[in-house]
C-alpha cells in the first residue's frame, strides 16, 4: 500500500511537470517544486521570464491555479514564481533552447558545441549533451557532446548531477535533447584534503637544551691590568688621530665640492646656449623656405595667367589675318 502511494504521487509530480512545462515554454521553464503544508499545497514554479508567468494582471497565475485543482486534485493550491538565478546552469531550459535552435534550421553540433561554452563559462563542473534522432540522414544515430568533469554513475550522479529533457518536430522526424549539468561548487564524497602536519617541539627536547648551556663553562677573563692600560691608550691614540685626518679633509671636500658645482653650471648654461642656437638657426631656415616656395609659386602662377592671356589672342589674329584674306580674292575672281 505505502509503495502505491509513492508511484501515485510521483505520477501526479510528472504530470505537473508536462502540463507546466507546455503552458509555460515561452517563458523559459526551469522546473517546479510541490510543498505540502498544513494550509495547502505550495507549488514553487522557476522561470526565465517571471513576469510572462504570471500575466496581466495575474491573469495566466490565476488560470494555471484553477487548472491544478480542477484537473490534478491538489488541495487549495498557491502558485508562487521564483527567477531562475544563472539559466545557463537550468538543464530544462538549456534544453528547450537547443530545440529552439534546433528548429530554426542550424546545425547540430554547432547548437552543441554553443550550449557547452555557454554552460562552462556559467562556471560549470561537468557538462553532457546528447541529441539523438534522425540527425544525419534516413537512420537514427545519437550524438554525445561533453565538457568538464562530470559523474555518469552511483548515488552522486543521482544526487548532485541535474537532468533536463527536451523534445523537436524536424522534417525527417522527432529528435530528443538531454542535458545533464553538474553545478559548481559541489563536494564529491571521494575528495580527500591533505592537512600538512606542524612539527611542534617537545617538552623534554626544551629541558635538555636548557641544561647544555647551563654545563657550558664561563671564559677565563682573567687579564693583567698592565695590558689592558695599554690597549686603551692605543685605542685613544687611534681615534684623536682619525678626528684629526677628518678635520684636515674637510676644507678639501668643500673644494671639490665647490669645484664640481661650478663645473655643472657652466656645463648647464652652454647646453641652453647650444640649444637656443638651434632653434633660432631652425626658425631661420624654415622662414628661407617659406620665403622660396611663396615666390616660386606666385612666378607660376604669373606665367599660368600670362600664357592663358596670350593664348586666345594669338589664334584671333591668325584667324583674322591669313584665313580671311584669301576667300575674298577668290571671290573678286570668280566674279570678274
Amino acid at each position: 500500500m505505502i509503495e502505491k502511494d509513492f508511484v501515485t504521487e510521483g505520477l501526479k509530480r510528472t504530470r505537473i511537470d508536462e502540463y507546466l512545462e507546455k503552458e509555460l515554454e515561452r517563458a523559459g521553464y526551469g522546473g517546479m517544486e510541490i510543498q505540502v503544508t498544513p494550509l495547502g499545497t505550495m507549488v514553487v514554479v522557476y522561470a526565465e521570464r517571471p513576469g510572462m508567468v504570471i500575466g496581466r494582471g495575474g491573469k495566466t497565475v490565476r488560470n494555471i491555479t484553477q487548472n491544478l485543482k480542477n484537473n490534478y486534485e491538489l488541495e487549495n493550491p498557491q502558485v508562487e514564481v521564483k527567477e531562475v538565478d544563472v539559466p545557463e546552469l537550468n538543464p530544462k531550459i538549456m534544453a528547450h533552447k537547443i530545440a529552439a535552435m534546433l528548429q530554426r534550421g542550424m546545425h547540430f553540433r554547432r547548437v552543441a558545441y554553443t550550449a557547452l561554452r555557454r554552460i562552462m563559462g556559467a562556471g560549470a563542473q561537468g557538462v553532457e549533451v546528447t541529441i539523438s534522432g534522425k540527425i544525419r540522414g534516413s537512420r537514427s544515430a545519437c550524438a554525445k557532446f561533453i565538457d568538464g568533469y562530470i559523474k555518469k554513475c552511483g548515488e552522486p550522479s543521482t544526487r548532485f548531477v541535474r537532468e533536463g529533457f527536451a523534445t523537436v518536430q524536424l522534417k525527417p522526424g522527432v529528435l530528443g535533447i538531454y542535458v545533464r549539468i553538474m553545478p559548481p561548487g559541489t563536494v564529491l564524497p571521494d575528495k580527500v584534503d591533505i592537512i600538512m602536519p606542524t612539527v611542534e617541539e617537545s617538552p623534554s627536547e626544551t629541558l635538555v637544551e636548557s641544561t647544555e648551556e647551563e654545563e657550558s663553562p664561563a671564559p677565563d677573563v682573567e687579564v693583567a691590568e698592565e695590558t689592558v692600560s695599554d690597549e686603551i691608550e692605543d685605542e685613544i691614540s687611534e681615534e684623536t688621530e682619525d678626528n684629526l685626518e677628518d678635520i684636515e679633509e674637510e676644507p678639501e671636500t668643500k673644494k671639490v665640492k665647490e669645484t664640481v658645482e661650478a663645473e655643472a653650471k657652466k656645463a648647464k648654461e652652454s647646453v641652453k646656449a647650444e640649444t637656443k642656437k638651434a632653434k633660432e638657426s631652425v626658425e631661420a631656415e624654415t622662414k628661407k623656405v617659406k620665403e622660396s616656395v611663396e615666390a616660386e609659386t606666385k612666378k607660376v602662377k604669373e606665367s599660368v595667367e600670362a600664357e592663358e592671356k596670350k593664348g586666345p589672342e594669338i589664334k584671333f589674329k591668325k584667324f583674322k589675318t591669313a584665313d580671311l584674306v584669301k576667300p575674298a580674292k577668290e571671290t573678286k575672281e570668280n566674279s570678274q
